[in-house]
Parts: structure tokens; sequence; C-alpha cells
């Protein structure tokens, strides 16, 4: 993975620490694909996030959305001990993903159907940040002139 080193950025620019922070955790993001995932974009507002946590009941899944980062974390109960497999190609391991979730962007729900979680996401803007029509005060109808055109008389 290549690094890059933003310090140029931070010496020009006042305010954009949060989204240099950012950019600079995706290359130290944890590289393990365990849970594997998608991320769908359904419309406009409206996003899903799924995760494959095969073996997991809705009791060994926390789901935590703070200052913007959304955490899901999954441990099982040890329901394996005492078995012996010949081959182990499930995995059940303990697993945690986060994602940064922009401003605006709500979780609306999460559901966990034949080993499939997924969490919908919502971005609900606010309305002083909404386009608006902007009202023309202008002169009233009764200050309108006509102007005749010279050659109509």
């Amino acid at each position: 993975m290549r690094s890059y080193d933003l310090t140029p950025l931070y010496r020009s620019t006042v305010g954009f620490d949060r989204i240099f922070d950012l950019l600079d955790g995706v290359g130290k993001a944890e590289s393990a694909g365990y849970p594997p995932y998608n991320i769908e974009r359904l419309d406009e507002n409206d996003y899903r996030i799924t995760l494959a946590v095969a073996g997991f009941g809705e009791d060994d899944i926390d789901i935590e959305l703070k200052e913007n980062a959304l955490t899901i974390k999954g441990a099982r109960s040890d329901a394996d001990e005492g078995r012996e497999f010949l081959y182990q190609g499930i995995a059940g391991r303990s697993f945690e993903r986060r994602f940064q979730l922009a401003e605006h962007v709500e979780v609306a729900g999460a559901s966990l159907v034949n080993g499939l979680l997924n969490i919908e996401l919502k971005r609900v803007i606010p309305e002083a940040m909404k386009p608006r029509k902007i009202a023309i005060n202008g002169a009233g109808a009764g200050n309108v002139k006509i102007l005749k055109d010279k050659n109509a008389a």
C-alpha cells in the first residue's frame, strides 16, 4: 500500500484536518477481509451495508454509532468447544468493522436474515441546507410602464 505525506496540505489549509485524518486512516485500515461486506447505494439518499456473518445470531452482534463512526462487533459464544472438526471452513472468529459515515447520514435500522446483516442508512438533509426558491421582490403590476412604438402612432 502506498503512503502519502499530507504535511504540505496541513501548512496551507485550515479546518480540513478531519478530512486529512480520514485519508491518512485509509492506508492504515485493517487489511483483514473478515467478515466480507458490500456497500450499496439504493437511491440518492439511501444506502445499505451488508455483512456476511454466517453463524452469528442477533445476540452475538453489537452495532454502535458514535461521532459518525459506525462500529460493528461480533463475538460468538464458545459453542464450538468440545467439537472435533475434520475441516472448518466457516469462520466463527470475533470481528470488528468500522465505517466512517458522512455528516447527516443516520442509521435507519438493521436486520439479520439468512446470515446477512443488513444496515440501512439514510442521508437526512436539514431544512436549512435544502435548496429553496427565492422570491423576487420587484415593483408591483401598477408600476409597469408600457413603451409606445414610435412607428405605431
